[in-house]
Parts: C-alpha cells; structure tokens; sequence
C-alpha cells in the first residue's frame, strides 16, 4: 500500500511538500531551445578553472623535475649543457 492511500485510510491530511531547501535549479536558462542553465554554467566555468589551475601546477612540477632535480640526481643529463 502507497503513502498516500495509508494516510487517507487513516484519516490523515496528505503530505505537505518539504519547505527550505529545493533541489531543482529554478534558475533562468542561457538559451530556451539549451537545458542548460545559468547556475550549472557558473558550476562549469568553476570547475574548469580549478582544473585549469591543477594543470598547471602540474606542469610546473613536470617542468622543474625534468630541468632540475633530475640532472642533480643524475637520472639524466640535459642535451643543451655542454
């Protein structure tokens, strides 16, 4: 048996919808004809960046062990030192 048919079997008012917190996105669209709305591209454009940023710390590392710390643990040497 259903919530609903249980209640109303024991007399009870129906559900009232929770109040406060809604999880659908009641934000305007960017275009009508794209589901895509303002908050989910302000989501976006936030993830990107904070990966962007990730990229390039990654690459700083890759670069400073590639230059640095490799040839002064002797893993390599560089092909542009004489």
């Amino acid at each position: 048996m259903g919530e609903a048919r249980r209640r109303s079997a024991q007399g009870l008012p129906p559900r009232q919808p929770k109040k406060g917190v809604s999880s659908q996105d009641t934000s305007p669209r960017i275009v009508s004809w794209i589901p895509l709305t303002r908050n989910q591209a302000q989501q976006f454009v936030a993830v990107t960046t904070r990966g962007a940023w990730i990229g390039i710390g990654a690459m700083v590392v890759f670069w400073v062990t590639v230059r640095f710390i490799g040839p002064a643990a002797g893993w390599w040497t560089l092909a542009d030192t004489p």
